[in-house]
């Protein structure tokens, strides 16, 4: 008899400890079903990774909020909607882009860019924009006639930010007084980059510069060598499109790869 009670006291303990454990593994029992702590988690790395961290104030925030799902769950299932062709194919639809989305990310986490890559994708960028750069203003018209009329007309006094408020073509540039702040010229289309490298600075182009956009009277008002950010300050731009180049050309390889007929 004492071995009886022994062994059911012995049962009765395992059996509370397997109910604790149940118990933390879940947030809450909604109407007999557990709900376990795991859709939390997942729903906070959802958060996070949509730049929305999850702090210890909105933690009961998030439980509440997947409570209610449950209880809404429960009475979708309870009308039969879970059967319904529609959510059917929204399901189907989803899982597609769950595990789309799965694979993408496993391809990016097993093939991640290189310092050495990276290095040579800003060695690139050096290079396309290093040399001077140019503090332009310029006046984009329609006609060539009118062109020259601005032009001999800021000969006579008159100003050209004034000019470039009430004329230019351009709308951003122009309400700023024809203003195109510091720029590569490589910015530029050809022939206005031509024209204004020729000028030196307070110089104004003496005939108009024709462009697909128009008539340009150009005007540089300063000259400096190339402001170039370090590649610690890049880096991660440059680490994100790499990745996405190089992710875009996996994307396109298992389309021209499959069979399609």
């Amino acid at each position: 008899m004492k071995k009886q009670l022994l062994h059911a006291a012995v049962a009765a303990t395992l059996l509370g400890a397997v109910s604790m454990a149940a118990h933390a593994q879940n947030i809450a029992v909604v109407n007999g079903q557990p709900v376990p702590k795991a859709r939390v988690d997942m729903l906070a790395q959802q958060l996070a990774a949509a730049g929305r961290p999850v702090t210890a104030e909105m933690e009961p925030q998030l439980k509440e909020e997947i409570i209610s799902r449950e209880v809404f769950m429960q009475e979708a299932r309870k009308q039969g909607l879970d059967a319904t062709d529609d959510y059917k194919a929204q399901l189907d639809l989803a899982r597609q882009a769950i595990l789309i989305r799965q694979l993408f990310t496993n391809y990016t986490k097993t093939h991640p860019v290189t310092d050495a890559e990276v290095q040579a994708e800003y060695d690139k960028f050096v290079a396309a924009n290093a040399g001077k750069e140019y503090k332009a203003r310029h006046i984009l018209v329609e006609s060539e006639d009118q062109a020259k009329k601005i032009i001999a007309d800021i000969k006579k006094g008159a100003k050209f930010e004034d000019i470039a408020k009430k004329q230019s073509k351009d709308p951003g540039s122009g309400a700023n007084g024809g203003d195109l702040d510091w720029a590569n010229p490589s910015s530029f289309v050809p022939e206005f980059s031509e024209a204004m490298i020729k000028l030196n600075k307070g110089e104004m182009t003496q005939t108009p510069v024709k462009s697909q956009f128009g008539w340009h009277i150009i005007r540089v008002d300063d000259v400096r060598q190339a402001q170039l950010p370090k590649l610690e300050e890049v880096k991660p731009q440059i680490v994100q499109q790499l990745s996405q180049q190089r992710l875009q050309k996996y994307q396109e390889d298992l389309r021209a790869k499959a069979k399609v007929e």
